[in-house]
């Protein structure tokens, strides 16, 4: 019999600080569409602090922003929503 358990995911504590980072196709107009889609699920957010880089060779974007979490609904619906937008390939 084994003695070791498998290791758990930290448990988040809510509301939080929690960042945020979106990845996707490079575009004129992608960082306000994700700063639309996150200020519908986190009003509030400061879109001031949001930080934009771009991939080595220029074809994607990420963009990094930090909300106050609510819950995993919140999260859930906000992961949901930013693939809809059709844009993003990634949400970390």
């Amino acid at each position: 019999m084994d003695d070791r358990t498998e290791p758990q995911a930290p448990k988040i504590e809510f509301p939080c600080q929690y960042p945020i980072k979106v990845i996707g196709a490079a575009g004129d107009d992608f960082a306000e569409v994700i700063c639309r889609v996150v200020e519908k699920h986190a009003p509030g957010v400061d879109t001031t602090t949001v930080e934009i880089k771009d991939s080595k060779n220029g074809r994607f974007l990420s963009l990094r922003v930090i909300i106050t979490a609510t819950g995993p609904e919140q999260l859930d619906a906000l992961h949901k929503d930013l693939k809809a937008t059709g844009r993003v390939h990634m949400v970390l």
